[in-house]
């Protein structure tokens, strides 16, 4: 009886050991793709050249604007060519749905607008993994329970239009030196809040900037972005708060990601800021 019961016991064990190692080994496969990209899009050449932003950069921009770069500390270093994030954070579908924490790592490259994001998250503690891809207007979205398999992918005009959008928000809130960019126009200014528009590979976004009296960025709101629940386009926004100096800028630390429906308003994600690198 001892016997069978520490067979069992034995065997338990190795079921459990095993199920971690091919979970782990799912996990590393499907982290290739994303390794893989980055390395391509590190051989990207530079977009803004290797010299340091100044003043004369940034002359043509408005008030509020320069005054965002001033205060994040951007003027006298590097122009921005690509940038890694590193987040930490939870998200959830709606006001119904559990909190999945998550951490992720992304990065972006600005010769040919990139951006590609990879997190690892907890349902229902459960191991889940996504991958956000945006390469030049065309993106898609893939997660995975235990890495293999699939719970939900997107793809198509609605998301390219939708990660645009989440490009140039990751311009304005985390690179605010990509922000001499000749794709960006400065349509309307109103005090301390600005109007402005990305066009990439034909897909013209826009959104509303809104500065404190400081001269941080203290929200960014488009109408461009799909909600993939709603089926429809509505107002995304993105409020940021807890400005920090990392990695000698001053960023954002905490922001929220919210649609805005007709009856309510959902935040669906919380992020904060644990690492940023420029120049990769």
């Amino acid at each position: 009886m001892d016997k069978t019961i520490y067979q069992f016991g034995f065997l338990a064990i190795g079921l459990i050991l095993l199920g971690i190692a091919i979970t782990r080994y799912a996990l590393w496969r499907y982290q290739n793709q994303y390794r893989s990209d980055v390395k391509t899009g590190l051989q990207q050449p530079t977009y803004f050249g290797n010299s340091l932003l100044t003043e004369t950069d940034i002359q043509t921009l408005p008030e509020p604007v320069k005054r965002y770069l001033r205060f994040s500390g951007s003027l006298g270093k590097p122009k921005v060519n690509n940038f890694k994030i590193e987040f930490t954070g939870k998200i959830r579908k709606d006001e119904q749905a559990e909190w999945m924490p998550f951490t992720s790592q992304q990065y972006n490259f600005m010769q040919t607008p990139t951006r590609l994001f990879f997190m690892k998250a907890s349902m229902k503690r459960l191991p889940v993994a996504g991958y956000h891809s945006f390469r030049n207007g065309v993106a898609f979205m893939d997660i995975r329970l235990f890495s293999l398999f699939r719970v939900q992918y997107q793809q198509g005009p609605e998301m390219d239009l939708s990660e645009t959008v989440t490009f140039f928000n990751d311009m304005c809130c985390l690179a605010p030196a990509t922000l001499i960019d000749k794709r960006i126009k400065w349509l309307e200014v109103q005090g301390n809040q600005v109007k402005a528009s990305f066009t990439n590979n034909h897909i013209t976004i826009s959104a509303w900037l809104y500065f404190n009296d400081d001269g941080a960025l203290s929200n960014f709101i488009s109408q461009d972005r799909f909600s993939a629940d709603a089926g429809k386009q509505l107002p995304w926004a993105t409020p940021l708060k807890d400005y920090q100096q990392i990695n000698g800028y001053k960023l954002m630390r905490n922001a929220q990601t919210i649609y805005t429906y007709p009856d309510r308003d959902l935040t669906y994600g919380t992020f904060e800021l644990v690492g940023v690198a420029y120049n990769c």
